[in-house]
């Protein structure tokens, strides 16, 4: 199953490159750009960094996909 999303556009709210955001979350740019394109599943960890660098919670980044949407 694939989450559904946001970090793009908070990310881009808050003024900040993927790079930037990867510096001050300590990853890499690439993992910045795996996670925003559904490629990478972030830890608990992370994604508790992302919302907190970012200013808001963690399912204000994420979420799971309605329930009529296709599992993957």
């Amino acid at each position: 199953m694939k989450l559904v999303t946001h970090l793009t556009e908070r990310r881009k709210a808050a003024g900040l490159t993927q790079s930037q955001l990867a510096e001050n979350v300590g990853v890499s740019r690439k993992t910045i750009n795996t996670v925003e394109n559904n490629v990478f599943v972030p830890s608990t960890i992370l994604a508790l960094r992302l919302a907190r660098e970012l200013g808001c919670s963690v399912h204000d980044l994420f979420e799971l996909p309605d329930e009529g949407e296709t599992r993957q």
